[in-house]
């Protein structure tokens, strides 16, 4: 699916300089993406293979930002964190506090809703071994901009792991020794507040850097702060 030529010199030198809340199927912006995107569409055409776009609620009041997608989650399913192991953690932790209804069935047409929140990614397009590059997530920040700008009733931000934390303060023009990450730290952005988590990915879970009970503890605080 949306197989794409890389992309000319002189269509990155014409992006726009005011940016959608969602990334173009054929953004052209990040050269190594795309041709990464290329490559898996040519190795499994029927799979998404194209920017993510956000999942949830336009009168969220969470938003939810991961690093981007996974090759076969979001990239193979067209929906943030569906697909993968960090989906089953993300998904249950949502539904337990109120952010969820429905069934999570790992495939974006299991009837799943999300409640007051939306999910969406620092970097839209899948990149080799999961690891985008500083010019890569910079390329990506408008959109991110776009997507807070675009939910009125934004209220509280939760940044999976420090990628997504930096993108977040690069949103709010905010530098990033004003605001260190930390899980579990929070941190005021001008009348929305930022809370922290590492990442809900298998790696971290294996290795018990995040449990599920400190993840339950982050969202915890997050359902407190949007109750008071």
């Amino acid at each position: 699916m949306n197989s794409t030529a890389r992309p000319a010199p002189e269509l990155r030198q014409q992006a726009p300089m005011s940016f959608p809340a969602e990334a173009p199927l054929d953004c052209p912006l990040c050269p190594r993406l795309v041709a990464y995107r290329r490559d898996n569409d040519a190795a499994h055409p029927e799979w998404f293979n194209a920017p993510v776009p956000s999942f949830g609620d336009e009168g969220a009041r969470l938003l939810i930002v991961g690093l981007a997608p996974g090759v076969q989650g979001a990239n193979r399913t067209g929906r943030p964190f569906t697909g993968d192991f960090a989906g089953d953690l993300l998904y249950g932790t949502l539904t337990e506090f109120g952010f969820a209804k429905g069934t999570y069935g790992a495939r974006p047409d299991d009837g799943l809703q999300l409640v007051g929140a939306m999910i969406t990614n620092a970097v839209r397009c899948v990149p080799p071994q999961n690891k985008p590059t500083p010019a890569e997530a910079k390329n990506c920040l408008g959109f991110l901009e776009a997507r807070i700008a675009a939910l009125p009733k934004l209220t509280a931000i939760l940044a999976l792991g420090r990628i997504a934390h930096d993108a977040v303060l690069n949103a709010h023009r905010m530098k990033k020794s004003a605001a260190p990450f930390g899980h579990g730290a929070t941190h005021e952005l001008g009348g929305v507040r930022l809370f922290d988590s590492y990442h809900c990915s298998r790696y971290n879970t294996n290795t018990r850097r995040l449990t599920p009970e400190m993840f339950q503890s982050v969202f915890g605080d997050i359902r407190t702060y949007l109750d008071e």
